[in-house]
């Protein structure tokens, strides 16, 4: 019997060897590769360390402190490279990046978001590195205005030495004073008219040094120099164009010794919290004499100094000069608030106040306290009361006697003794 083909069939299928072929895994399309996966994860690591190096650097400058800000300003630089890194090896292992599905084009966007997010903390780095080099920079000035003022005070102590009058005498007499005073009533033994006229050099030269930045921002501001000179004292007939700088000598002047006469100076009596002594006037000599006017109203901006220097910048700088100067007038209403700005034009203004306070207490100083005069315009020029701030003068061919024009720095009676006022002759000419 024929075997049915039925059967022959299954047989043949039987023997018949299988070859099984590997299987494809299923693409998951919400996972990225491994090696992607892991390069994304150190980028968010990166990005995070980032983050907290630009923290940190931020934080180093409130308050400032260079070593703070040199350490974060490495970690940052140091974790911009390793972002950089991993973007180039990004790039080296996935030349193009194809997008397939919503899923990689959100993947995209944010790794450009990331990429966006690197330039702006390289700018910020580059910002903070200019910001590092300034302050360096004003370091390094105040640095060498610390030494040159330390100069000047050494200078100084030799000069009261070699006029009998050291730092450390006049502490101990001071002293002696106060212990004595209320038994002996003896007045102060310290006290000589060198260290007063050493102390009217010093004003005159504040008012000076003062003038010429107000001189120059003048300029800038386009002002019309000899119309402003004229409008402080009208018909004075200069010897020569530049000399027009000692009109705004004398405005300043004028301005900062209005009220010297009295004992409260430019500061209402209802302001003053007792009655000041001689010693109290010498003591706050002494006290103001080796501190910085900034510091000294920082730490009581409503003291007796701190309220004359606001009324006397109030009253020598005019509303319509600041705006010119600054283009508003911010700094004038903070003044007036109370405030001191620590702008350069008001820390000039503060040495000139400092110097002309000085004087005041030292001048109430005395027994009998030192009296100030003062010259008019067109008063007969004295070699006895008037010194002539120009010296290579000479009288007019018409033979007129010489005439004050300006008085650039007022006279002083100390006992017996004239300190000369300091006056511009109009009308001569030079020799």
């Amino acid at each position: 019997m024929q075997p049915s083909s039925g059967g022959g069939s299954s047989r043949e299928n039987q023997q018949q060897k299988v070859h099984p072929h590997p299987m494809e895994a299923p693409t998951d399309n919400n996972n990225p590769p491994e090696p992607v996966a892991n390069l994304i994860s150190k980028i968010f690591t990166n990005i995070s360390s980032l983050k907290s190096a630009y923290i940190k650097l931020q934080e180093a400058h409130t308050p400032y402190d260079p070593d703070k800000i040199q350490a974060a300003d490495k970690l940052v630089i140091s974790e911009l490279k390793i972002l950089s890194e991993l973007k180039h090896l990004y790039r080296e292992n996935n030349p193009k990046l194809v997008c397939v599905s919503p899923q990689d084009s959100r993947l995209a966007a944010e790794i450009h978001e990331q990429q966006n997010l690197l330039k702006t903390y390289e700018v910020m780095v580059k910002k903070f590195q200019s910001e590092i080099l300034n302050k360096d920079s004003v370091i390094i000035q105040l640095q060498q205005q610390i030494q040159e003022a330390m100069q000047r005070r050494e200078k100084l102590e030799k000069n009261l030495k070699l006029r009998g009058l050291s730092a450390k005498q006049s502490e101990s007499e001071s002293s002696l004073y106060n212990n004595n005073n209320e038994d002996h009533g003896s007045p102060l033994t310290d006290l000589t008219p060198h260290l007063f006229i050493s102390a009217v050099d010093a004003a005159s030269k504040a008012i000076h040094d003062f003038s010429k930045p107000l001189i120059n921002m003048m300029k800038a501001a386009d002002w019309d120099l000899d119309a402003a000179a004229n409008s402080i004292e009208p018909d004075v007939v200069y010897a020569k164009r530049s000399h027009k700088k000692y009109a705004f000598e004398a405005h300043i002047c004028q301005r900062m010794f209005s009220g010297f006469q009295k004992e409260s100076f430019s500061v209402k009596e209802e302001e003053e919290e007792e009655i000041i002594t001689k010693d109290n006037f010498f003591q706050q000599y002494l006290a103001l004499r080796e501190k910085d006017p900034l510091d000294a109203v920082g730490l009581n901006p409503n003291s007796s100094f701190g309220n004359y220097c606001r009324n006397k910048y109030l009253l020598v700088v005019h509303p319509k000069m600041e705006a010119s100067f600054f283009g508003n007038l911010d700094q004038r209403n903070y003044i007036m608030g109370s405030g001191h700005p620590q702008t350069p034009f008001y820390l000039v203004f503060l040495k000139l106040a400092k110097a002309i306070w000085l004087l005041h207490r030292l001048a109430y100083s005395f027994e009998p306290r030192i009296k100030i005069f003062q010259v008019n315009k067109g008063s007969e020029f004295s070699d006895v009361f008037m010194d002539s701030v120009v010296t290579n003068l000479v009288m007019d061919e018409n033979g007129k006697k010489p005439e004050v024009g300006l008085m650039v720095l007022p006279g002083f009676l100390v006992g017996g003794s004239i300190i000369r006022s300091r006056v511009y002759l109009s009308g001569m000419k030079l020799c």
